[in-house]
């Protein structure tokens, strides 16, 4: 624990930037895997951005001995962690039928098809659908729960790089 506390403040902020993306992720894999909901499409997109803040924050994290680097891969962190949250909330207003999601993901069928088409489209068609969440807590789903655990994450982490701005 004292070694970490050596370290620089944009590296420990990366610790915690991938340690937090790889707990979302991580649920959201043990959520797939271990209890077998399958993801839609949009939580597909939420998980890329936590990839690259557990790439980044890792390598924040292993530059400590380079300052500019740590802070500049903990800024990346950040805003992808600041992405998926967005993409969060675009999902969570899909579910919650405030706007429209992408027409893959909302099981609608296009209109103007040649019954082959249909066929073809049917056939092809994913089983997942993006407005309708397969699992909830206190009336939030999934995709809620990333966009309010990941704005909290990015915050915190935010606001530790305007402290050493500050200072």
């Amino acid at each position: 624990m004292a070694s970490l506390q050596r370290l620089p403040l944009p590296s420990l902020l990366g610790l915690l930037a991938a340690l937090g993306s790889g707990f979302l992720l991580g649920g959201a894999l043990f959520f797939q895997y271990g209890l077998g909901l399958a993801p839609c499409e949009m939580c597909h997109w939420q998980r890329w951005p936590h990839i690259v803040a557990i790439v980044a924050g890792l390598g924040a994290f292993a530059a400590s001995s380079n300052r500019k680097l740590a802070l500049g891969l903990l800024l990346v962190a950040i805003v992808a962690i600041a992405v998926t949250s967005a993409l969060g909330v675009f999902h969570a207003g899909v579910e919650y039928r405030w706007w429209a999601g992408p027409q893959a993901c909302a099981g609608t069928i296009p209109t103007g098809l040649s019954p082959e088409e249909l066929k073809k489209y049917l056939f092809g068609a994913k089983m997942v659908r993006c407005d309708e969440p397969v699992w909830k807590l206190a009336g939030i789903s999934m995709a809620g729960w990333n966009a309010i655990l990941s704005a909290v994450l990015a915050i915190v982490l935010a606001s530790g790089v305007s402290r050493r701005a500050r200072s």
